[in-house]
């Protein structure tokens, strides 16, 4: 088996929802200031095969703009991270991993350290002898140099898929999460920390829920002290579908602080999908969605971040009340304020982006916006920033428009009311199939930076584009 069950579980969901309706797109970026295209970049690999941009992140200085994915190789899909300037949009440097078993190797996370000198990605690469395994990797940020790469095969010598990468705010410490398979269990959260410098196993920490079913860690973070890592995902319980599994490691030692699950009214499927911490560190918020009764609504937490203790939860049902998946989230730098998106069934169209900001202390609504495509159908929004002085925040996603296919649509919203500031869409050369998967904001807050799969000929081309903020 080459992938993981929780690849192909959020691969089927997006494809269904994605294909309900009719699929029309879009219209190439308009020229304003901000939100001008700044430049545009794609890659397609030696293979002239699907290339997916996967996730982005911004240099610490602001200067370099670093995107990793899959891209077909000599032999099949590679890692394959590329540095570009920020500014112009200029290639510094590419850098492959082929894992030792020259098969299909999945990138799906990056992270930069707090210094700018190293990058860090990981993913899933089949190994010798074994199914996937965790393979992370560390390049030097300025050439590309692999510097290490570490693999992880967990005790069931099956699928092993990590999904998610952070950093210790010292950078001396990396950390990764996903799914791994156990002995006699299925599949178990694995969270695994490594030495930044060299790549030394420092612990690893598996957690089977209460089912004994399928686990899945989606999404990290640390917390801003470096004290403690947090993981969410799915894990199965007593009910049927999986809950929502999130837990507090202590970072320097793996030991286990604090678990808490969700199991919603449906007693059925219930996904944590992204997290995120207030910046004094007291409250981690997490989102993702929830089972209704033939639906599935959006579902935001926020606990104490010591204890675990839930301070509030709120659930988002779509006008269409049907299926309502999260895909991001962010928190405004003074705290006040949480922001999610994600792909909502509409009362008069399929489904749309919806974006609502949140009281932090509190969780009451703030603000609710939706966007609606041109051709009025299969919005799917997939990632969520908000730019470094809290005035704005940016989605971006595939969106269908007349004649086009889907497009890259990227949207940016004042962070105090929701009012729409710009919305920028992205078609690929040959008006067909166009997603943005991965959206960063740099720290100066000049720019916003969007990739993932763009049909070129013949093949997806991972497409980076980048809009100014200023």
């Amino acid at each position: 088996m080459r992938g993981s069950r929780a690849r192909s579980v959020l691969v089927a969901i997006s494809a269904v929802i994605m294909c309900l309706g009719g699929v029309h797109p879009a219209a190439g970026a308009a020229t304003a200031t901000p939100g001008h295209a700044l430049w545009a970049k794609r890659y397609n690999g030696p293979g002239n095969g699907d290339d997916v941009g996967h996730a982005v992140v911004v240099s610490p200085d602001a200067s370099a703009v670093f995107v990793t994915g899959s891209a077909v190789g000599a032999t099949s899909l590679d890692y394959v991270t590329v540095a570009y300037s920020a500014s112009t949009g200029a290639k510094l440097w590419l850098s492959r991993y082929d894992g030792p078993a020259n098969d299909v190797d999945f990138a799906n996370a990056i992270a930069v350290s707090p210094d700018g000198t190293t990058v860090f990605v990981t993913g899933a690469s089949p190994g010798s002898g074994s199914d996937d395994d965790y393979a992370t990797v560390a390049y030097a940020a300025g050439t590309g140099a692999q510097l290490w790469a570490k693999r992880y095969n967990g005790p069931g010598n099956g699928d092993d898929e990590a999904s998610d990468v952070g950093l210790s705010p010292d950078g001396a410490t990396v950390f990764v999460t996903g799914s791994s398979a156990g002995t006699a269990s299925d599949h178990d959260y694995a969270t695994v920390a490594y030495a930044a410098s060299t790549g030394e196993r420092l612990w690893a920490k598996r957690y089977n829920g209460p089912g004994n079913g399928f686990d899945v860690a989606h999404a990290l973070v640390v917390s801003p002290d470096g004290a403690t890592v947090f993981v969410t995902g799915s894990s199965d319980g007593s009910n049927p579908g999986g809950d929502y599994a999130t837990l507090a490691y202590a970072a320097a030692t793996g030991a286990r602080q604090w678990v808490k699950r969700y199991d919603g009214p449906a007693h059925d499927v219930d996904y944590g999908y992204a997290l995120a911490p207030s910046p004094d560190g007291s409250t981690l918020f997490v989102t993702g969605y929830s089972s209704a009764s033939n639906s599935a609504d959006f579902v935001t937490f926020a606990y104490a971040a010591s204890t675990g203790a839930r301070l509030w939860v709120q659930r988002y049902d779509g006008p269409g009340h049907f299926f309502d998946f999260t895909r991001g989230l962010g928190v405004s730098p003074d705290g006040s304020t949480v922001f999610v998106t994600g792909q909502s069934f509409g009362s008069l169209s399929d489904s749309d982006y919806a974006t609502v900001a949140y009281d932090a202390s509190t969780g009451a609504q703030l603000w609710l916006k939706r966007y609606d495509g041109p051709a009025g159908c299969c919005d799917a929004p997939r990632d969520l920033g908000v730019s470094p002085d809290g005035s704005a925040v940016f989605v971006t996603g595939a969106s269908p428009g007349p004649g086009s296919g889907y497009d890259y649509a990227t949207v940016a919203y004042a962070a105090s009311t929701g009012a729409r500031m710009w919305l920028r869409r992205y078609d690929g050369p040959v008006n067909r199939f166009d997603a943005a998967e991965a959206l960063a904001v740099s720290p100066n807050g000049s720019a916003v930076f969007v990739t993932g799969e763009s049909h070129g000929s013949p093949s997806y081309d991972y497409a980076t584009v980048a809009y100014s903020l200023t």
